[in-house]
């Protein structure tokens, strides 16, 4: 069962078997493999006599076949399916048809699951399995209203049958607003946030299986061949499945080996690796972009939150980052929502971890984007550099660490004063003004800052147990701190 990511489909058949919810969510960004999980799912289920897989439904936007991407087709063809397999299924649905024939194609979506699926279950109260649906990437569904019809419906269906729903898409803004988004109800899972050694291993299952299938005369690849290509997939089953494409086109040995080799060496760059992934991101900035649906200041803030993200020295909260970027809390999430399927963002707003999900979303976003959303790093380290001044002017004050005297040894415990964006503030503030074309053009900016405060900052670095990184900063700051030593003096 190469490249299935064995571990969780087996979470997955025990939670079919053992869980009282109804829907398994399973969200992560694009190429993390959502879809390969969710047909070998389907394969398994399918020869496992305690459940009865009911049918499934795999959307699609790239198949190029409309009936893929409309949700009014979902419930009737789970339907469908299930007839086929259950007679008693398929005398209580004929009998809700009669009245109406066509209930299936002009219903609303959310009343077709009462006719198609909820009533004509009462047939199979007494099955002993658990009746199982797979819809698979419900982002692909061109209907964002009616798509959120069906999620209400699936999230408020009930009946005396077992029934399961496993569901897979993107965190988009419009699923994450719908109800399946709720962890006391439902279970959700998250691919990427999965330990990267078991992703990682699952990639390398995964590409030896597609190597080993199409053999040769002789050998033309290693073992080590395949872990260097499954730690360049870093995380992504589209990149490894677009890789074992580009291989294994060519029939011979060495044709083999010279784009095996390509690929070894492509690294992030790749044109070959990074064009499946350059449609999806822009897909993803497109939707965020979209001059029609959002405010001209919103799509700033999007390209501002981009350029933070993309050279941040270390993940901070959402409200630590609204804090740099002097923004209400709120504001800065609902921007990120739009961003969910190429940006982690973390539940609570407290909650450090906020992050590109792939590093090639950040090269994308600099060296491939169309010109209009192309960033530089030097924007994001313009914001976060007069983000960080900005925040230690705000909140460094005499006594921080609320000590009840000077010759008291601080007591390690971080003093609610300490925020999350005056700790990154105060330790990263020069790498974001080192890292500015011109860094002297923020002298002033130091100057205000540290002149009445500097004895402040170095308080707060004494707490966080930074006291050498405080004297590494000022080192590799010297260029700039001269000029405010030479300023104290006059």
């Amino acid at each position: 069962m190469p490249g299935t990511r064995v571990g969780l489909l087996c979470k997955l058949i025990t939670w079919i078997k053992t869980d009282a919810r109804k829907i398994f969510w399973l969200a992560g960004m694009a190429g993390t493999g959502k879809t390969s999980v969710a047909l070998t799912l389907c394969q398994m289920l399918d020869s496992d006599a305690d459940v009865l897989l009911g049918g499934s439904f795999f959307c699609s936007r790239t198949a190029n076949v409309e009936a893929r991407t409309d949700v009014r087709r979902v419930i009737p063809t789970l339907a469908a399916l299930l007839a086929r397999q259950s007679p008693k299924f398929a005398v209580e649905l004929a009998a809700e048809l009669r009245p109406n024939s066509g209930v299936a194609g002009h219903q609303p979506v959310g009343e077709q699951i009462g006719p198609l699926l909820q009533r004509p279950l009462t047939a199979l109260a007494s099955e002993a399995r658990p009746i199982v649906f797979v819809i698979d990437a419900l982002d692909e569904c061109s209907n964002e209203r009616e798509l959120a019809e069906l999620l209400t419906a699936i999230s408020t269906f009930t009946c005396d049958a077992n029934v399961k729903f496993i569901l897979t898409s993107r965190p988009e803004t419009h699923i994450l607003g719908s109800p399946i988004s709720d962890r006391d109800q439902n279970e959700i899972l998250q691919l990427h946030t999965i330990e990267t050694a078991e992703v990682t291993e699952d990639i390398r299952l995964y590409l030896d299986d597609a190597f080993s299938k199409k053999p040769l005369a002789k050998p033309w690849y290693t073992s080590a061949d395949v872990a260097r290509l499954a730690k360049l997939a870093d995380g992504l089953f589209i990149f490894a499945s677009t890789m074992i494409s580009y291989v294994l086109d060519s029939e011979s040995i060495t044709g083999r080996t010279t784009r095996l080799q390509t690929a070894l060496a492509a690294v992030t760059g790749s044109a070959v690796a990074m064009g499946p992934l350059d449609a999806m991101y822009e897909l993803v900035i497109t939707r965020a972009s979209n001059a029609a649906k959002v405010e001209p200041t919103e799509l700033e803030m999007t390209r501002r939150t981009l350029a933070c993200i993309l050279v941040v020295r270390s993940p901070p909260s959402v409200a630590a980052l609204a804090d740099l970027l002097d923004l209400e809390t709120d504001d800065l999430r609902e921007s990120l929502r739009r961003l969910q399927a190429t940006v982690h963002v973390p539940i609570e707003d407290d909650e450090p971890g906020l992050r590109m999900l792939h590093a090639s979303f950040g090269d994308y976003l600099i060296d491939r984007a169309a010109i209009s959303i192309r960033l530089t790093k030097s924007v994001g380290d313009d914001l976060l550099a007069r983000g960080c001044l900005r925040v230690m002017r705000k909140r460094l004050h005499f006594n921080i660490s609320q000590s009840r005297s000077s010759y008291e040894q601080n007591s390690g415990t971080k003093p609610d004063s300490i925020v999350l964006s005056l700790e990154y503030a105060s330790l990263r503030w020069v790498d974001h003004i080192t890292g500015l074309p011109d860094p002297l053009v923020l002298v002033p900016d130091v100057s205000s800052t540290f002149r009445p405060r500097f004895m402040f900052w170095l308080e707060v670095m004494s707490i966080l147990g930074q006291m050498r990184r405080a004297a590494a900063i000022l080192i590799i700051a010297t260029d700039i701190v001269r000029h405010i030593f030479s300023r104290w003096s006059e």
